[in-house]
């Protein structure tokens, strides 16, 4: 099992999941919206074809960070 901490710019949980769970099926089950903003695994950039593929895909065996940053401008 892995632990996932998945997340975005205000909120971040932990979740245990298995190795051959997608990142999509993880993301939905925590309610990230990873439409809008950066989406990153352990601090890599992810396409969106990416989310579709396994943790053990992406050879994560431990734990790992799946987190959707997203940028905003400062208003002035």
């Amino acid at each position: 099992m892995i632990k996932v901490t998945v997340g975005n710019n205000l909120e971040r949980n932990d979740k245990i999941v298995n190795p051959n769970t997608t990142l999509r099926t993880v993301l939905n089950d925590a309610n990230i919206n990873y439409i809008c903003g950066m989406m990153n695994l352990d601090g890599s950039p992810l396409d969106d074809e990416d989310l579709d593929r396994t943790f053990a895909d992406f050879g994560i065996t431990d734990r790992c960070f799946l987190l959707n940053v997203a940028k905003a401008d400062n208003a002035a």
